[in-house]
């Protein structure tokens, strides 16, 4: 009789702090090959509440504008109220030239977008392969942008902080 209680003490404690971390953690498949070569189609990343300011590089996930139940993973490159033009391959915020570390050939094509102060400009790091950021869905709101990547889980070789 003790151990059927300890058993139901242990799982009822069980549920209650995988709900609590339910709240303050999301797990993510990567299923697409935007964001190559930083994510892979594959990997499972761990995502956090944004609470905070976005920083430049910050991986965000949000719900595609035009698909319902279907959510993006992007890196955000312009921060709210600058103006991002792309030209000859490169993305300038704010009239300065962006060394993008993670993007993985040319950004195209041309464009200019001015960030009202409640937008983000976001990118896939595998500019070919990335069709729907804001090049082609325009810049994104930061009310839609509910989650921050912040770690991969899998593969076991790729394990660690983003």
């Amino acid at each position: 009789m003790r151990s059927r209680r300890r058993l139901a003490l242990l799982t009822a404690m069980a549920l209650l702090g995988y709900s609590g971390l339910r709240s303050r953690l999301r797990r993510y498949e990567v299923s697409e090959r935007s964001m190559e070569p930083t994510l892979q189609s594959g990997d499972y990343v761990i995502a956090q509440p944004r609470r905070d300011a976005l920083t430049r590089g910050d991986i965000v996930i949000f719900d595609h504008p035009e698909v319902p139940g279907y959510e993006l993973v992007k890196r955000v490159v312009g921060l709210p109220g600058e103006q991002v033009a792309i030209g000859n391959g490169q993305v300038h915020c704010s009239g300065a030239i962006l060394a993008e570390p993670w993007a993985d050939g040319p950004t195209l094509p041309d464009g200019n977008w001015e960030l009202e102060s409640d937008e983000l400009f976001v990118l896939g790091d595998n500019r070919a392969e990335s069709a729907a950021d804001s090049r082609t869905i325009g810049p994104e709101k930061l009310a839609n942008v509910r989650w921050r990547v912040v770690a991969r889980y899998w593969p076991p070789g790729s394990i660690g902080r983003l």
